[in-house]
């Protein structure tokens, strides 16, 4: 079940070009930068209320986000719902007919376990299941 948005992706084509919008202007709390190598991409996080925005820059041509950005350009890439246990999630989905893009979940940043639903079952939103181990 899900908990509360974790995140919106928003992906760019750098992080330190894009930043000021969310810290300066928007007065995010910034969260730091990290590279999430197996994903191809580096993150920064911006604290808004109990959610955050996660910047996405690819670190490589052929990350998915350098993909999705060739493609749609930069801006919205991804919801993410925290769940409790994402693989109980991915189960229950699996059960009800949603595709998957991820049958197992991955590691993502800040150490959280992530999975991916494909947008043709989820109203054409890229969605992350999100669970962070506290």
């Amino acid at each position: 079940m899900v908990k509360k948005i974790n995140h919106i992706g928003v992906a760019v084509k750098s992080i330190e070009e894009a930043a000021p919008l969310y810290r300066e202007v928007y007065g995010m709390k910034d969260e730091g930068v990290e590279v999430v190598a197996e994903q191809k991409v580096k993150v920064a996080f911006f604290a808004v209320g109990e959610s955050r925005i996660e910047l996405l820059e690819p670190t490589s041509d052929d990350s998915p986000v350098a993909r999705f950005m060739e493609k749609n350009g930069p801006g919205i890439h991804h919801v993410a719902y925290e769940v409790e246990d994402v693989e109980a999630e991915l189960a229950k989905l699996s059960d009800l007919g949603i595709r998957l893009i991820d049958t197992v979940p991955r590691c993502g940043a800040h150490e959280t376990k992530i999975a991916f639903l494909h947008p043709k079952s989820s109203g054409g939103i890229l969605t992350e299941l999100c669970q962070v181990n506290h």
